[in-house]
């Protein structure tokens, strides 16, 4: 048996860090078996070696996040104890940086190198199941180079595909028929900015959401251009958004290969992407997994139970 002692200061960090009514120290509690308890502005950690050497860790990466973001929540506990007792690495790339101080933390090792890949290269492909944070980083990373001035706009892209026939169907103007394959773009955007502030961007054409068709003939200049749901190009379409790339721009792509609504014979653009770049200098192609998944921990379970399944029929 051993014991560790952490310094954590004062009464409301400690509060903050032990969360409301004590639940992430039930979080870290319920799994390493560790016994946990705080006194005069110190956490005491006492058991076998092995146990108080992952809740230290847990609980000192934290401290940290704590004291670089001033809030911690039960998802980000989750995520920090289940990559710890795995034995995994602690991300360790800059934090993003979207508004008024506040930043964004890569939550495990394959984020971290694909936000790094994004600084680093001009063109990136990130293909992973869904809840990876495919899309959210790349916004976090565009977001940070309009702030820094690298860029002078960001252009987020969606094809509409799975509108097909019944687009014409829906109510509105095109506009309004369009925006529910646009939302998740809006609102990861919404997470980086105020909405008056997004709002004044997009009316002055600083931040454009479109979808893919609206990209034909264009030539993006100093732009942070984003293609969302990439898997659901054809391979016509996919040459077609690269070559709008200009002078001092930045390209990302995603899409998750394991959902297309592409019909069964059409060839995915992502996929034939993936094998005709794989050679060109200054792209990337970074590949997430499930041990990425950040969203509710059950997602990471869904995603592993239709992996299996399909591995079963194969």
């Amino acid at each position: 048996m051993i014991e560790a002692t952490i310094s954590v200061g004062n009464a409301e960090h400690l509060v903050l860090l032990l969360g409301t009514k004590d639940q992430h120290l039930k979080q870290i509690r319920s799994s390493i078996p560790a016994k946990i308890s705080a006194r005069d502005g110190n956490i005491i950690v006492h058991g076998e070696e092995s146990d108080v050497v992952h809740a230290t860790t847990v609980l000192e990466e934290l401290r940290t996040r704590l004291n670089r973001t001033g809030s911690l929540d039960s998802d980000l506990v989750a995520e920090v104890i289940r990559r710890v007792t795995n034995g995994e690495e602690v991300p360790s790339t800059e934090p993003i940086g979207v508004r008024g101080g506040r930043t964004i933390h890569p939550r495990t090792k394959g984020q971290a190198e694909y936000v790094e890949a994004i600084r680093d290269h001009s063109l990136v492909f990130c293909t992973g199941p869904a809840g990876t944070g495919k899309t959210y980083l790349a916004v976090a990373t565009a977001v940070e180079a309009l702030r820094a001035q690298q860029i002078r706009r960001i252009v987020l892209v969606r094809p509409a595909v799975e509108a097909g026939e019944s687009l014409g169907y829906l109510p509105g103007d095109l506009q309004a028929k369009i925006n529910p394959y646009l939302r998740p773009l809006f609102d990861a955007l919404r997470e980086m900015m105020d909405f008056d502030q997004m709002q004044r961007y997009m009316d002055e054409d600083i931040i454009e959401v479109v979808p893919l068709a609206y990209m034909r003939g264009r030539t993006l200049n100093r732009a942070f251009i984003i293609m969302d749901e990439a898997q659901n190009t054809t391979v016509s379409q996919m040459k077609m958004f690269l070559t709008r790339m200009g002078e001092g721009s930045q390209v990302v792509v995603s899409g998750d290969t394991s959902q297309t609504d592409l019909s069964p014979h059409t060839k995915s653009g992502l996929l034939d992407a993936l094998s005709r770049l794989k050679k060109i200098d200054g792209f990337s192609h970074i590949r997430l997994t499930g041990a990425d998944i950040v969203r509710h921990r059950l997602v990471q379970e869904i995603v592993r139970a239709y992996e299996e399944s399909s591995k079963k029929k194969r």
